[in-house]
């Protein structure tokens, strides 16, 4: 089963959007909110390189990026078979 981990922030229009794009895969995903638990902060920018703006994609433990990065993926036919295992 494929893994995939998002760090969001509720107002965030660019989470919502890979949130979307996942959900229209029939994508399962874990979702922590580094508002509501702002300890996991630290975590995703560790785990992201640095990054800190949201949301941050991990599928099976590799580093996606941004929804840009995701929808990118999407775009060249990368995605599906990432979601797939």
């Amino acid at each position: 089963m494929t893994e995939i981990t998002l760090y969001t922030t509720r107002w965030c229009p660019y989470c919502a959007a890979a949130k979307r794009l996942l959900t229209q895969k029939g994508a399962s995903f874990t979702e922590i909110d580094i508002e509501a638990k702002p300890e996991k902060r630290a975590e995703m920018i560790e785990k992201a390189g640095g990054r800190t703006t949201v949301p941050q994609i991990f599928i099976n433990g590799r580093h996606i990026g941004g929804s840009d990065d995701l929808h990118a993926l999407d775009h060249t036919g990368q995605l599906d078979p990432l979601l797939q295992g």
